[in-house]
């Protein structure tokens, strides 16, 4: 009989503390370093560099698990406009947000095209997009 090893097999750290620094960049979209940090504050001295590499290894499947249990949006939407100077020019950001307070989507626009900014105001559409 053949035994099954863990995704986790020869890897350094427990398979507990792996997961939890995945979920925590994934779930709270924090950087490596910040991950790294509140790693340190538990006493788990790791780098940055090995957190991004376990997020390269194991983030597909936790992202899939987090958007299944992230369930249905919001009945309350609402569409911010953002202007900003990217590389000196002025660009658009526009941003549908739920009740909750969860970003739904992001649209960024060299031109103000009001048609286009609604389009993402609609449910059921969620790409990240950069329109020129």
């Amino acid at each position: 009989m053949k035994t099954r090893r863990s995704r986790y097999y020869g890897h350094r750290f427990p398979a507990e503390i792996i997961s939890h620094a995945v979920w925590l960049y994934h779930r709270f979209c924090l950087s490596f370093r910040d991950v790294e940090d509140l790693l340190a504050e538990r006493c788990i001295v790791v780098t940055y560099e090995t957190i991004r590499h376990w997020c390269q290894k194991f983030g597909p499947d936790y992202v899939r698990k987090l958007k299944r249990r992230q369930g249905r949006l919001g009945d309350t939407w609402h569409l911010d406009e953002l202007f900003l100077k990217i590389n000196g020019e002025l660009q658009y950001l526009w941003r549908a947000v739920d009740q909750a307070g969860d970003v739904i989507d992001v649209l960024v626009q060299s031109q103000r095209d009001q048609h286009a900014a609604e389009i993402i105001e609609r449910p059921g559409q969620r790409t990240v997009s950069n329109r020129q």
